[in-house]
């Protein structure tokens, strides 16, 4: 075995060895276990929310798989319709050509070239995080397959008018030329203006107020309205307004939806530019006046001076005409909401276009039921909360996207622009009866790609055949997603799974937190706080970090500022950690919050575990090499030691607590027990009590085989406990230990996951270690107050007690006095020590130290008094610090209150330190 734990040197390879022998294979028994991977994009790399999710996944799957079920996680990716048409875009423009150049199919051609070369970059990330997926089922959206599943739906919807096409406004992004959903669209703050206009009456010289952020839309304005109940209005609802720069007469009407508080309480209504807008153009009949092109340039239906101007220069024109009428009130610095593409950044237009539409009342009421009767079930619980508060106000679906990447809509028009629906054209003439001759022509536009996505669940695993996957592994168990996509993914899955398959996709959806940088800000490039998982497994420098996060930034003061950040955060780059620190990282963060702050400080901690782990199975090796002792030999549970009874009953406390965390999806708490476990009482206690075993030669040969055979039975059973948080570390060290048990597998990750035994759990073993280990660190504490070298033996006297620590005393004098580096242990006698000494408690038991015999007083004195006056000097300038004004009000929060904890924290010890110089007065 390696002296030191060296991830690098043992991951990669032992993955493939785990790929190639099949083992993440379901294997067609016991019961099955099934969670299907959320598909990222094809064009996506892993980033910290991936890295997250997957090893959560990752865990439920290996743990289900130990347990005996016929464990099954299916991977994919998703097509990513907007991504990746714009990757491919982008590199016919860097050779001066377009996408129209080309021709539909010579473009598509072209991504699935690009595809099929760096499209699976993201499942060979998720290979590098040890995620144990069957590769060989791995589907992709546009697979045959899955495409014939999602023509069959969309034909059987639009036969049971559930899908139509209409005229509908919807996110419009005028770079990429397509609608978007709401998904896909980012709402920011940023500086801009609150215009003011005056709008004339028709009928007489008055005028109403009103107040927008967006003056170029005042040239689609239907109406204006007021507050039914606005006093100030009430008289001129009904009239009409003369809109200003048009020939347009436009009615003044009362509506709920306004606020009085807004601006001047008098609002513009353009239904076919705002939303909200158009629902009301819909309760008062307005006409619906579309004066923008798909390139957000104003178009023919609007006054001649503006057709042809962008929708900004539009806007500046339109200002300086109002102005030069006398109508501009005046104009207002104002913070707006602007909703910008995710992908192309635009801002975006809420624009009227011919659209496909899925009709989700029919769907919605089985998709409620489902989760209100439990046979659904969110974790967290009040998950459940939104999902009904979106379910109860869900609008019609926008399904149809102008783009040639992903699913072409299966709809034909003729000559006479009639439409037929079909799977394809051949069903199509004979579905309707069409003549051969009858020239057919194709929808243009595709699905949105969370249609396709809605179907996944099912569609993954063969449907709308009835394959032995899907009979196997449908309903699926648990579905692992963030909380951002519940509508938009979650919701649709339900309500389809439940329409085409009559069954639930899923028992439960374990919701997670947003994975934060470790001042609580989302990760984003713009910020340079993004950390990508496999720097943080591989480690990278500080240059190269750099120029990582900003390489494709186009303002240099930005990158500057990333860097310059980057710098601060990691001075000398990431050092490696390997996956299985990350892992184990991962899970200890996942509470129940909605916001998981990435600590640093804690992945460093997680590297400090693997160490402990693998310097702990060297130890047991060599121990059990130099005893020469047979383990395997059969030692009655009733013929062990204390401390063999005992770490056996602690382990089976902590299986009992980790079959229940897994279950209630508590990664935290079961990262924890782990840790706790692992750390504290197999490597600190229970490897420490092994060691005056082992090596003392009065100790018979049956204790030390029991102790033997005791050190390897915990650590292999501890090993597959934390298989599946760390995989790779885990196999590696088993394969070690496997050979001296009676275990004869090829992999870990096969064998059985431990089970908790009752009958193992010792009180009375646990109570006396208990106490054991009291004496030992009061012991220990009594060192640490008077500065006595831990390498200097101390003499312990004993006072008071009862009966049971008597004996205790007696019959555990090996473990105090190697554990504590007792000289010796001896009965105190009043009459002749009354020197003084250093004091604990372990119950009414008195322990004491005699200073005399162990420090030399005056020296230990001086020391002490140093101590306190450099403390009392630092306390002074601090209390200085925090009594000035200025410092208090100028300097950030947390400087302020880290200088208040430090101010505590010096109290705290100046009072200890005090105490102790007292003692030795």
């Amino acid at each position: 075995m390696e002296k030191t734990y060296n991830p690098h040197t043992i991951e990669q390879k032992l993955y493939q060895q785990w790929e190639t022998s099949g083992y993440f294979k379901a294997d067609g028994t016991g019961d099955s276990y099934c969670i299907v991977l959320p598909p990222p994009n094809v064009t996506g790399a892993l980033h910290m929310g991936h890295g997250f999710q997957d090893t959560l996944m990752d865990a439920l799957i290996r743990y289900h798989r130990m347990c005996g079920f016929n464990t099954l996680w299916q991977a994919g990716t998703d097509h990513a319709g907007i991504a990746t048409q714009m990757v491919v875009e982008r590199q016919l423009l860097k050779k001066g050509q377009s996408r129209h150049q080309l021709g539909r199919d010579a473009f598509v051609d072209k991504i699935w070239e690009w595809k099929e070369q760096y499209g699976d970059k993201i499942l060979q990330q998720l290979r590098r995080m040890g995620a144990s997926a069957d590769w060989t089922r791995a589907r992709f959206t546009l697979d045959e397959e899955l495409s014939k599943a999602v023509r069959k739906v969309f034909v059987q919807l639009f036969d049971e008018g559930l899908i139509y096409r209409g005229k509908r406004l919807v996110n419009w992004d005028p770079v990429l030329h397509t609608a978007i959903s709401d998904l896909e669209v980012t709402n920011e703050e940023e500086s801009g203006h609150l215009w003011h206009f005056r709008y004339p009456l028709t009928d007489n010289k008055n005028y109403l107020v009103i107040a927008t952020t967006r003056p170029e839309t005042m040239l689609g304005d239907t109406a204006v309205a007021v507050h039914p109940d606005d006093e100030r209005y009430k008289s001129f609802i009904g009239k009409t307004i003369k809109l200003p720069l048009t020939n347009r007469e436009i009615p003044i009407i009362a509506d709920d939806y306004v606020d009085p508080e807004f601006g001047t309480g008098c609002v513009k209504i353009t239904p076919a530019h705002d939303f909200n807008d158009y629902d009301v153009g819909k309760r008062h009949d307005l006409p619906i006046i579309n004066i923008l092109t798909h390139d957000a340039r104003i178009n023919e239906n609007a006054p001649k001076p503006y057709q042809g101007l962008d929708r900004f220069e539009a806007r500046k024109k339109i200002v300086e005409d109002l102005k030069a009428l006398g109508l501009l009130e005046k104009i207002e610095n104002y913070t707006v909401k602007i909703p910008r593409g995710d992908r192309s950044k635009a801002i975006i237009e809420p624009l009227l276009t011919d659209q496909w539409f899925v009709k989700v009342a029919p769907l919605v009421k089985p998709a409620i039921d489902a989760v209100e009767t439990g046979k659904i079930r969110f974790i967290p619980e009040t998950w459940a909360k939104t999902y009904f508060q979106w379910m109860h106000n869900l609008e019609d679906w926008c399904i149809s996207r102008q783009l040639w990447w992903g699913h072409r809509i299966p709809a034909w028009y003729d000559e006479n622009n009639n439409l037929y629906v079909g799977e394809n054209e051949k069903t199509i003439r004979e579905k309707y009866n069409l003549p051969n001759d009858l020239t057919l022509k194709q929808d243009e536009d595709v699905l949105d790609t969370w249609f396709s996505s809605a179907l996944w669940p099912f569609s993954i695993l063969g449907w709308p055949e009835q394959t032995q996957a899907y009979k196997t592994f449908y309903p699926t168990n648990v579905l692992v997603t963030g909380f951002d996509i519940i509508f938009f993914w979650v919701a649709r899955m339900i309500m389809f799974g439940l329409k085409f398959t009559g069954q639930i996709p899923f028992h439960e959806i374990y919701i997670t937190g947003l994975v934060r940088d470790p001042d609580g800000q989302k990760m984003s490039k713009s910020k340079g706080n993004v950390i990508d998982p496999i720097d943080l497994i591989d480690g990278i420098d500080l240059n190269d970090l750099i120029k990582k996060r900003t390489q494709n930034l186009m303002q240099p003061e930005m990158a500057k500022k990333i860097e310059q950040h980057t710098r601060k955060q990691f001075p000398n780059g990431i050092m490696p950690h390997g996956t299985d620190a990350l892992r184990f990282t991962y899970c200890s963060l996942a509470g129940t919050g909605r916001d998981i702050r990435f600590d640093l400080g804690r992945l460093e901690g997680h590297r400090n575990f693997c160490n402990k782990l693998w310097n702990a199975t060297r130890y047991v090796l060599m121990s059990i090499e130099n005893s020469k002792l047979s383990q395997s030999d059969s030692t009655p549970q009733s013929s062990l030691a204390i401390h063999d009874k005992w770490i056996l009953s602690k382990l089976h406390t902590t299986i009992k607590k980790v079959h229940h965390y897994f279950k209630t999806y508590r990664f935290d708490l079961l990262a924890q027990t782990l840790h706790e476990f692992t750390w504290h009482e197999y490597c600190d206690w229970y490897l420490e009590l092994s060691k005056p075993i082992l090596m003392n030669e009065a100790i018979s040969e049956a204790e030390k085989r029991g102790t033997c055979k005791t050190l390897i039975l915990v650590l292999e059973t501890l090993l597959r406990l934390l298989h599946p948080i760390m995989p790779f570390i885990t196999e590696t060290l088993w394969k070690d230990i496997a050979p001296l048990t009676d275990k004869s597998g090829k992999t870990i990750m096969l064998e059985p996951y431990p089970e908790y035994d009752e009958s193992l759990i010792d009180e009375k073993a646990e109570n006396t270690i208990e106490w054991i280990k009291n004496i030992i660190l009061s012991v220990r504490n009594i060192r640490g107050e008077m500065n006595i070298s831990p390498a200097k033996k101390v003499p312990l006297l004993l006072n008071k007690g009862n009966k049971q620590d008597k004996e205790h005393i007696e019959t555990y004098q090996l473990f105090l006095k190697n554990l504590a580096k007792l000289s010796s242990i001896d009965w105190l006698d009043k009459q002749k020590n009354k020197a003084p000494s250093a004091t604990a408690l372990v119950g009414n038991l008195e322990l004491l130290v005699l200073m005399s015999d162990v420090i030399d007083k005056t020296a230990e004195i001086n020391r002490l008094n140093k101590e306190i006056e450099k403390l009392e000097k630092d306390l002074k300038q601090s209390e200085s610090k925090l009594s000035n004004e200025n410092f208090v009000k100028k300097a950030p929060p947390a400087i302020v209150e880290k200088e208040q904890a430090r101010t505590t924290e010096m109290k705290v010890a100046l009072k200890k330190l005090n105490a102790l110089l007292e003692k030795l007065k």
